[in-house]
Parts: C-alpha cells; sequence; structure tokens
C-alpha cells in the first residue's frame, strides 16, 4: 500500500498564521522582473515543508515553484545540468559534483533543520518502547546484528519483549541527502562503517532492502515485519510510525523531535558558507540525527529575471518562510544562521552584480 503523506494540522496552523500575519509578505520579497514560474528539484526530506511553503509563496507573490521531490542525488544533477532553478539537498555537495556543476560555483543556503526518525515494525511493541545506541544502529546496518532479540539490544531494553525475528535492514535506493546525513552519522559513531561504506547520497549497502524516497522507505517498514528504517520525523508522525529512543553522545536516550535538532543545530561558531554537517552533536539535548536541509543556487547567474525571482523567493523562504516549519515537523532556523543565510543570497549576481544589492 502506497504511502500518501497527510499533514495533520496543517489547515489550522496555516489559518493562525494568515490571522496573524505572521507570513504576509512585504514588498521586497517578491520578485521584480515579472517572472511568474521556477522550476527545482531534490530533496524528499524537506518535500512536506516545500509543499507548503512554495504553495504559500504562489499566494502572496504570485509565482509558481514547480518542485520536483526526487531526491537530493538528483536534485544535484539536475542543478549540474542547468535544467532547474534550484536544487534541494540535506548533503553538501562532494568537491566532484561541484566541478560537474556546469553553471560555476554553487551556494548552499540553509533553509530548515529536521531530524530523522529510527523507525521499525515490531507487531505490539509501542512507539518508543526500544532504545538503541549507536554501536548497535551500526552494527544493524552492517548486518552483524540480524535478529531483534540479540543479546545486546535484549541488554539495553530488559523490560521488552524482544521477538525472535530478523531484522529487515531498509535504506534508500536512490541518492539521498537522507541518506547522507544517516550515514554521515554512522560514520562518526563506527570506524568501521568508516572504512568500509563511508558517507554519501548513495552508498554501497550490505543489505537488505530499498525504497525510493522517504515514502519509499516508510512504505517498505510498514509492510515487513522486523524492519528497521531511518525517514524524515515528519513522514515518520504523519504515518503513526513507532520509531526508536537513539543515544546521543551524552549517553541520554533520545526520541526524534524539533526541540532535539534545534539543539544540534546551535553551533556557536557556524561557518560563512553553512556547509556544515551536525549528526552526532555534543550538545546533550540534541538528538543525535539532526541535519540542515539547503537550497543549492548558482552563484553566476546568466539570466537576470530568473535570478532576481530565485533570490526573493530563497529570502522569502528564510525569513517568512519559517513560521511554517513548527507546524510540519521541522525546526526553523535560530537568528545566526539566518544571517548567514541572508549573506548567502545577497552573494547571488548577474554580471557581477549582487541581485539584490538594490533592494
Amino acid at each position: 500500500m502506497k504511502i500518501r503523506l497527510k499533514y495533520v494540522g496543517i489547515a489550522l496552523a496555516a489559518a493562525m498564521l494568515v490571522g496573524s500575519g505572521a507570513a504576509q509578505a512585504a514588498p521586497k520579497d517578491c520578485p521584480t522582473k515579472g517572472v511568474k514560474e521556477l522550476t527545482g528539484a531534490g530533496s524528499t526530506f524537506d518535500f512536506p515543508l516545500f509543499s507548503k511553503m512554495f504553495d504559500a509563496y504562489n499566494k502572496l507573490c504570485g509565482v509558481q515553484v514547480n518542485y520536483q521531490s526526487i531526491g537530493s542525488g538528483g536534485g544535484i544533477r539536475q542543478l549540474q545540468q542547468m535544467t532547474v532553478d534550484f536544487g534541494a539537498s540535506d548533503g553538501i555537495m562532494t568537491e566532484q559534483q561541484l566541478q560537474q556543476a556546469t553553471g560555476g560555483p554553487v551556494l548552499h543556503i540553509p533553509v530548515t533543520v529536521g531530524a530523522e526518525a529510527i523507525v521499525y515494525n515490531l507487531p505490539g511493541i509501542a512507539r518508543g518502547a526500544v532504545r538503541i545506541t549507536p554501536d548497535i544502529l551500526a552494527d544493524i546496518y552492517l548486518k552483524k546484528i540480524t535478529k531483534w532479540n540479540d543479546k545486546r539490544i535484549s541488554a539495553i531494553n530488559p523490560k521488552v519483549a524482544l521477538p525472535d525475528l530478523d531484522i529487515a535492514v531498509v535504506h534508500r535506493s536512490d541518492g539521498s541527502g537522507t541518506t547522507f546525513i544517516f550515514t554521515d552519522y554512522l560514520s562518526k559513531v563506527s570506524k568501521e562503517w568508516s572504512d568500509k561504506v563511508g558517507t554519501a547520497t548513495s552508498v554501497n549497502w550490505p543489505g537488505d532492502i530499498g525504497g525510493a524516497g522517504n515514502e519509499g522507505v516508510a512504505n517498505q517498514v510498514r509492510q515487513i515485519p522486523g524492519a528497521i528504517g531511518y525517514v524524515e520525523l515528519a513522514y515518520a508522525m504523519q504515518n503513526n510510525m513507532p520509531w526508536a529512543l537513539l543515544r546521543n553522545k551524552a549517553g541520554t536516550f533520545l526520541p526524534p523531535s524539533l526541540p532535539g535538532a534545534a539543539a544540534a543545530a546551535d553551533v556557536p561558531d557556524l561557518p560563512d558558507d553553512m556547509k556544515i554537517m551536525i549528526p552526532n552533536s555534543a550538545n546533550p539535548y540534541a538528538y543525535p540525527i539532526s541535519g540542515f536541509s539547503w537550497l543549492l543556487i548558482y552563484t553566476n547567474q546568466k539570466d537576470a529575471a530568473r535570478a532576481d525571482a530565485v533570490a526573493h523567493m530563497a529570502r522569502w523562504m528564510i525569513h517568512d518562510g519559517q513560521n511554517y516549519s513548527k507546524a510540519l515537523l521541522y525546526a526553523p532556523l535560530a537568528p545566526a544562521a539566518v544571517r548567514k543565510a541572508e549573506d548567502l543570497v545577497k552573494q547571488i549576481t548577474v554580471g557581477g552584480k549582487p541581485v539584490l544589492a538594490s533592494n
């Protein structure tokens, strides 16, 4: 059965925002050169939030943003080929990917922060009942732990009747920023994972089952008893999926949450280019598999009108667009991240001149 993501509470949240005037656009938020349509592609991690943001932006500014939720890897490829106005990714582009970008240097403009839930299908076992440590999670995905009642899992879950059931390991089959965050985490907590598999939007998985997009992984986990997988929090919440408590670097078992993601993103010295991965944060309140997600936009634009439109859209997303985050289970950007993102948007140029310089 194909899962359809249902946005619980969106209508109420939107009504509250409109009623309060929180998401009303100032004149500077809308394009000035007549463009009424933009195209983007990439992250499925962001799709629930982007759907709401782009609908709101269309109503505010009359700009239709056509976004293809095809995975971060696909978004990067389309950006490289210059078939879209922007890409979206939860993983930082590699040096090789940047070299293959035909339009030149690429800005990574953060737009949100999210958490990845470790979801499971264990009949009769509720959400949050199962605890998992970093080493156990890595060894499950390395296929070194293959049964739910393995002694290592049982030892940290003494009050849970874990079944004698094979663990069906589910992963993304497409190029994925969600996978980039997940494998970055595993590489940080497991030397064996780092040496054998590594961090990327697509890796050579030890096994078992692939699913396309967050939707595909969620669907596989729901269908297969004994399955485990990783999905963005909104997909787990809206589809009522059980998730594990994951031990963070400080030793606390935590569920995926907005406060946990926000704590992970609370970095004292954010880099100016905002290319930073935050899994396995040392913050004692941080949920360990959290990450930024970025708009990918060429620094040097060729078309002045489209550059004007994409720059205004990006500026709206990092400011007023943040008002839609919490209702859809994303953490809004912190003020320090917004300031960095604003500086990056101002770097978008046409003919060497900043697009937003006079706005």
